[in-house]
């Protein structure tokens, strides 16, 4: 198994639990194929998880500095996370919304709440200008100082029966709580320039913002905890005499939603060196942990008990695809079967040898994508050593550079070592252009149409890597091995950005998804679910191969938990009274 130069930004070291057996290494061909990215579950590399460990690390502290809401909840707040060198401001706008205007689309125009992580704290002047702002996202006009643009609708029935609760001196009941599983749902959380806002470059280089999605992670957090505050703000306005808080309990069961459709599917294939860092940190925690010589009883014990706690989770996901819902029956079965496979562990009957690694071979020959991912998962929650040293992976600094003086005798052997997999396909076959990605013009967001059915294709986004390698190919093959990439390109120019492309991806093996993204097999919800996974998001609720919804930051420590020494145990969050 030949993987490459696995991981360039960062180490490649023995971990506590002993060396690292490379051999282990899940290889390309394996790991970036949709099925299985489509069967991703979050781990402790998740971007939630690690936005957590760091504000505990490091003692973030989290204040209100505004808080001005009438009695039905509608004003203006501001949170202001204090780090050590550094603060973030959530600035929020509540502000009411008819019924016939609610709805999870991204083409909304209007929203129960909007808000704009801020870089630094907000005075009276940034805030006044936001109040005008904001709430017009995409329409609106933004400054260097906002990072993060996103807006929210309240879940109307729960947030009203969790309130009526409140309001009348009673908790609510976890189990509809957890049926739902968030109180707001955002609809879009925009970083990256995007409509205006500040540019990613601009807070790259800073420890807390560096990694993927940070910024991102950090304002649904703290919209989060907006929620928690105008819940019981509404409460006590209707009923001072007799209200009560939320218990804390009950809090940290409920997440944030969000609604996730085609916006994010491109991004992995146009960061293939990030996309690369992603699998890395992941497959090289894996390893590392099926490379253990000694597992002791406690470890399998302490295995036992996250088993059971992903069944109650799995109980607890409420998901109406008919697909979805036969995968986790499936998955139910799998993780009997695996108790099964613990309890001969534990007797010592399961052969001996490097028992993770026995683990893992017994799973890809015995259960499902579904089941084998959430094992993988599971593994790496066992041993935090194993992982948490990758945590600064999620990264890449390096630009692209083109050799232009290379022979294209060189460039066809990069192509056969990292694209070979290419002629899988035949793309003479209607099959396997069914489809093609777009932009909308309304909303400058991605979309996926069927080529033959409907207009666009000729304004087709650069997605289809694995045809237009084939393109490149095909046109490689007619070039004398005399012939510099230089040359090739004048008299090719339509291949520049892919031969940029091979030449950089030399480095990071992981950096394309080996698949036909135009086929008509093609479900984008496999991109969704692997990019959401990672985001740390679960309890994934298709509601067609388009778009999801998901729950982000259940079970997640509130701000004054961050010091528990429990702050990093939410993996897979059950409610209270099935604990794991």
């Amino acid at each position: 198994m030949n993987v490459g130069v696995i991981n360039p930004a960062g180490p490649l070291s023995a971990s506590a639990t002993g060396a690292l057996d490379k051999a282990l290494l899940r290889p390309p061909e394996v790991v970036c194929r949709l099925t299985r990215m489509g069967a991703a579950f979050p781990t402790r590399l998740s971007f939630m998880r690690l936005l957590v460990r760091r504000m505990a690390a490091e003692n973030w502290q989290i204040s209100c500095e505004r808080f001005e809401l009438d009695d039905a909840g509608y004003g203006t707040a501001v949170y202001t996370v204090s780090l050590p060198d550094q603060c973030y401001s959530l600035v929020v706008f509540a502000n009411p919304l008819a019924d016939s205007d609610r709805t999870d689309r991204v083409i909304a125009s209007a929203w129960d709440a909007a808000f704009v992580l801020f870089d630094g704290i907000p005075g009276d002047a940034d805030i006044d200008r936001l109040r005008q702002q904001a709430p017009l996202q995409e329409a609106g006009r933004f400054e260097a100082t906002d990072l993060i643009l996103s807006r929210a609708n309240r879940s109307l029935r729960l947030f009203k029966y969790t309130c009526d609760c409140l309001a009348n001196g009673r908790q609510p009941e976890p189990q509809r709580l957890m049926d739902v599983g968030y109180l707001m749902r955002t609809t879009a959380v925009y970083g990256n320039g995007k409509f205006g806002a500040s540019d990613h470059s601009r807070i790259a280089t800073r420890p807390e913002t560096q990694n993927s999605f940070a910024a991102e992670m950090l304002t649904v957090y703290l919209i989060r905890l907006f929620t928690f505050d105008q819940l019981e703000h509404i409460a006590r306005q209707r009923s001072p005499e007799t209200a009560v808080s939320l218990d804390r309990d009950l809090k940290r069961i409920l997440g944030i939603g969000n609604a996730t459709g085609l916006g994010m599917a491109p991004f992995v294939v146009n960061h293939p060196e990030l996309l690369h860092q992603w699998f890395a940190a992941r497959e090289i925690a894996l390893a590392r942990v099926r490379s253990m010589s000694r597992v002791e009883l406690a470890e399998l014990q302490r295995a036992e008990q996250l088993r059971q706690r992903a069944l109650t989770h799995l109980a607890q996901w409420r998901v109406d695809d008919p697909a979805y819902q036969v995968r986790n029956e499936q998955l139910a079965d799998d993780l009997a079967a695996f108790g099964g496979w613990l309890d001969a562990a534990k007797s010592g009957s399961t052969g001996s040898g490097l028992l993770w690694d026995i683990l893992y071979h017994w799973a890809e020959e015995n259960l499902s994508l579904d089941a084998q991912e959430l094992l993988v998962a599971l593994m790496l929650e066992l041993y935090p050593e194993c992982t948490d040293d990758l945590e600064d992976m999620f990264h890449v600094a390096k630009e692209r550079r083109m050799d232009v003086t290379m022979p294209v005798a060189d460039l066809r052997e990069l192509m056969d070592s990292q694209y070979d997999w290419t002629a899988d396909f035949d793309f003479s076959d209607a099959k396997e252009n069914t489809h093609f990605w777009y932009v909308s013009e309304n909303k400058l967001e991605p979309r996926f149409g069927v080529r033959e059915e409907e207009p666009g294709a000729d304004r087709e986004m650069p997605v289809a890597i694995a045809r237009d390698m084939t393109a490149l190919r095909a046109d490689l093959a007619q070039a004398l091995d005399g012939v510099t990439v230089a040359e090739f390109l004048f008299a090719h120019p339509q291949h520049r950005h892919l031969v940029r492309r091979v030449q950089a991806l030399g480095q990071y093996p992981y950096g394309e998804i080996r698949d036909n993204l135009l086929a008509s097999t093609c479900s984008p919800l496999d991109i969704l679910r692997f990019k959401l996974a990672f985001f740390g998001a679960a309890k994934f609720d298709p509601k067609s191969s388009l778009w999801t919804r998901i729950c982000m930051f259940q079970g997640a420590p509130l701000p004054d938990e961050l010091e528990s020494a429990t702050v990093d145990d939410w993996w897979l969050a059950i409610w209270p009274g099935d604990t794991a």
